[in-house]
Formats: C-alpha cells, structure tokens, sequence
C-alpha cells in the first residue's frame, strides 16, 4: 500500500491556520501541526508555499461558490433578495468568528499580492469570477426592473465587490458588524438605486 495522502486534510487545516493568523507569518511547522501531519507531508504534496497558499484560496472560494449557489442562485427570490441573502449569509459567518478575521481572499490580497505573482494572479482570477457572479444577479434584476436599466452590470459587480471588500475589511478592525450594515443599508442601496436591503 501507498502512503495516504494528506493533501486536503493540510489545506483544510491550513485555510483556518492561515485566516486566523496570516499567511506572511504561519510557518510550514505551524501548518503542519495545526493539520497533525508530519512536516515531510506538506512537500509531499506543494512544492513551495506559494504553491500551497493558492491551494488555501481555492478552497476558500470553493466554500464561497457553495453561499452564492445557495442564495445569488435561488430563483424563487426575486434578484435583488438573493443579494441580500448572499450579504446575510456572510454576515451571520462572519458573527459566528466574533468579527476577527475578515475575508481570507482579501486579507491574502493585502498581504501576499505584492510579494507574489503566482498568489496575486490567483487572486485576481477569484475576484473577477466572484464579481461575476454579482454582475449577473444585477442583469436579472435590471431584466425584471428591480435595478436601472442604464447602469453597466459588469462595472456594477465589480464596485459591489470592491465596496463590499472595504467593508469586511473595516469589520475586522473595528471588530463590529456595523460596517457590514452600512454596506447593506447606504452602500448597496446607493450603487444599484434600489431600498436598503435588510
């Protein structure tokens, strides 16, 4: 018999590892530890960190894609409500962590992005995709006039993306769920023109 392969226990446990303490500052002993391997695993499997910390992202976003079938998705709400949804479902996990650790593709952007091509390219690629996804939920709503029709969706998902990151970003500073409210009530009302999602 082969030796079992530890590759999705390590990123598992890594993608907690890394959220609840950086990844510039967890070493591979850490990683490790927290995933009850051997060290010899973790090369078993990445060939560098790097190589493992795009790993940690996609099984983030993964986890992500899962919220946003669940609720961008959900046609027996009308597109709007599905966006609202998708922000409460987000809220109620972040609520779950006491406030503290913010979006790991964010946090990985403003710590990994400039010392790493490979990590910034991956980020890229998940950001692109996730404001995607908030772009077609506008072009349904524009289509059922819930949002105005003359605004561009493309750019409207990707300021939602944006706006939304700076306010994840704020809640783990200020460790509150306000600034989360004041994207859903100013915010989110204010760029697509519609009532303040409660």
């Amino acid at each position: 018999m082969g030796r079992p392969s530890f590759r999705n226990q390590i990123i598992a446990s890594g993608m907690q590892t890394v959220h609840h303490r950086g990844f510039g500052t967890v070493g591979l002993r850490e990683i490790t530890a927290e995933a009850g391997v051997a060290q010899g695993s973790f090369t078993n499997h990445f060939a560098s960190k790097e190589e493992f910390g795009v790993a940690v992202l996609d099984h983030y976003f993964d986890q992500l894609r899962a919220v946003m079938t669940q609720t961008l998705e959900d046609e027996s709400r009308k597109p709007t409500e599905r966006l609202g949804a998708y922000f409460e479902r987000i809220t109620d996990l972040f609520a779950s962590g006491g406030w503290r650790y913010g979006c790991l593709a964010g946090n990985m952007g403003l710590e990994a992005a400039e010392h790493s091509e490979l990590l910034r390219q991956r980020l890229s690629e998940i950001f692109a995709e996730w404001a995607g996804h908030f772009a077609e939920v506008i072009r349904q709503a524009q289509k059922v006039d819930e949002v105005r029709a003359d605004l561009d969706s493309e750019q409207a998902g990707a300021a939602l993306l944006e706006a939304w990151q700076g306010a994840m970003l704020r809640m783990k500073i200020e460790r509150s769920p306000a600034p989360l409210d004041r994207f859903r009530r100013v915010t989110l009302p204010a760029l697509l023109s519609v009532p303040a999602l409660h």
